[in-house]
């Protein structure tokens, strides 16, 4: 019974209270950022993903907020794309392998080249350190020191240790998505 006075709640909001938000998933491959979408979007992980080649875009409604996400391809050849599809989102969404420390200079190096681009100024940036469920993953304080995120001034930076595996803290992730949608 709760649950169904809850569904018409949320269903009664959306039709007076309705937001919108568009955001771009980025980071290197295999960071896990079609698998993300796939639990924000299904609530359901999926071992075997193919890799993005260029970009994917889904939409998926939380509440009374409709969510736009574009997941883009994390191999070299389509970061160049990046700045083309970070422009005029309510935020960014920067996913880490934080279980493959080999690559992270990498990430932090591509990182901030994307956020000196001037079109990008002030879009808040949410780092997403994924599989914290790995053995030896970075804690969210080493991958701030490790990514640099303390050097990052003009613009919000948020940081969380997820899992999308097991789910861990995908819930404060749409929180905090949530409260960044556009009235």
């Amino acid at each position: 019974m709760l649950a169904w006075f809850s569904s018409l709640l949320d269903w009664l909001r959306s039709l007076f209270f309705h937001r919108e938000m568009e955001l771009s998933l980025i980071g290197l491959q295999n960071a896990g950022k079609s698998s993300l979408v796939n639990v924000l979007t299904t609530g359901s992980f999926h071992e075997d993903m193919i890799p993005t080649v260029g970009f994917n875009m889904r939409k998926v409604t939380k509440g009374a907020v409709t969510i736009k996400m574009w997941d883009l391809g994390g191999q070299p050849r389509f970061r160049s794309l990046w700045e083309r599809y970070c422009r005029g989102v309510q935020a960014i969404v920067y996913v880490v392998d934080a279980a493959d420390t080999a690559s992270v200079e990498t990430a932090a190096k591509e990182l901030h080249a994307l956020l000196e681009r001037p079109s990008l100024d002030g879009i808040p940036l949410l780092v997403l350190g994924n599989k914290n469920d790995l053995p030896g993953a970075l804690t969210t304080q080493q991958l701030i020191e490790r990514l640099n995120l303390q050097s990052v001034s003009d613009r919000e930076v948020c940081v969380y240790s997820i899992s999308c595996k097991c789910s861990t803290n995908i819930d404060i992730t749409l929180e905090w998505l949530t409260k960044h949608a556009k009235k």
